[in-house]
C-alpha cells in the first residue's frame, strides 16, 4: 500500500469529507466507507497511532531523566540540562526531531494549541523572567509537566496548578506530526536577520498585560 505523509493524508481526508457532505443523504457510515474505499482510513489510523506511541515514548523517556541536575546551557544528562536543552534532547532522542535551541524559538517553531487541548508530549511555556516564553517543559498529563527548573534544582515533575506556574503560564504548543511544521518554522527563523531582534521595537513587558505577541530575545533560563 502506498504511504502518504501526515500532511497529505489530512488534505486528502478533508477533500473526501467535503465530497461526502456535498452528496445528499450520506451519513457517518457512508463517510467511513468512502474513506476506507480510498485507502485513507487505515493510514489515518496508523498515523494517529504512531503519533500517540511517539508521545508516550517521549514522556517515558523524559521520566528516565528525573534527578538530572540543572546546568545552564546543558544539553545532555552528563553535563546536565537547562529547560530548553532538556526539551530539545527529549524530542531528538524519542521522536527524531531537532527543535530549535532556545525556549522562545521552540514556541515560534511549533503549533499553538489551547490549554484545554494539551496531551502528553506537548510543550508548555512560562514567563519566568518577565519575558514571554522564557521557560519550557513537557506536558505529561493530569495537569503536570516535567522540566529542568533552575540552578541548584534537578529535572522534576510539577503541577501546572501550583500558584507559581499557574500565574506564569504563557501558552501551549504542539510539535506537528512528521516535523514539517518545525522544519518550516526553523527555516523561517534561520532566514530572519539575527542581528535585529523583533523585541527591540516592542514595549517592555511591564506595559503589556498578558502574553506578549512576539517572542523576546535573551536567556530562556528559569530564575
Amino acid at each position: 500500500m502506498r504511504m502518504f505523509s501526515p500532511a497529505a493524508l489530512i488534505a486528502m481526508a478533508t477533500l473526501v469529507v467535503a465530497q461526502a457532505h456535498a452528496a445528499p443523504g450520506r451519513g457517518g457510515d457512508d463517510l467511513d466507507t468512502l474513506l476506507a474505499d480510498k485507502g485513507l482510513l487505515t493510514q489515518i489510523d496508523q498515523v494517529r497511532q504512531s503519533v500517540q506511541n511517539k508521545a508516550s515514548e517521549l514522556v517515558v523517556n523524559a521520566m528516565g531523566f528525573l534527578g538530572v541536575p540543572y546546568k545552564r546551557g546543558g544539553n545532555t544528562a552528563e553535563t546536565g540540562f537547562d529547560c530548553s536543552g532538556f526539551v530539545r534532547a527529549m524530542y531528538e532522542q524519542s521522536v527524531g526531531l531537532l527543535l530549535p535551541r532556545r525556549a522562545e524559538q521552540q514556541a515560534a517553531a511549533t503549533e499553538r494549541i489551547d490549554k484545554t487541548e494539551l496531551q502528553p508530549g506537548d510543550l508548555v511555556f512560562f514567563n519566568t523572567l518577565r519575558r514571554a516564553f522564557s521557560h519550557v517543559g513537557i506536558y505529561v498529563g493530569d495537569g503536570k509537566f516535567i522540566h529542568s527548573p533552575k540552578p541548584g534544582a534537578q529535572v522534576r515533575v510539577e503541577s501546572m496548578g501550583v500558584r507559581y506556574w499557574a500565574s506564569r503560564f504563557d501558552g501551549a504548543r504542539r510539535v506537528a506530526p512528521g516535523g514539517s511544521h518545525v522544519e518550516a518554522r526553523q527555516a523561517a527563523l534561520q532566514l530572519a536577520p539575527a542581528a535585529q531582534p523583533v523585541a527591540a521595537a516592542v514595549p517592555a513587558p511591564s506595559s503589556m498585560p498578558g502574553q506578549a505577541p512576539f517572542p523576546f530575545q535573551g536567556s530562556e533560563f528559569s530564575p
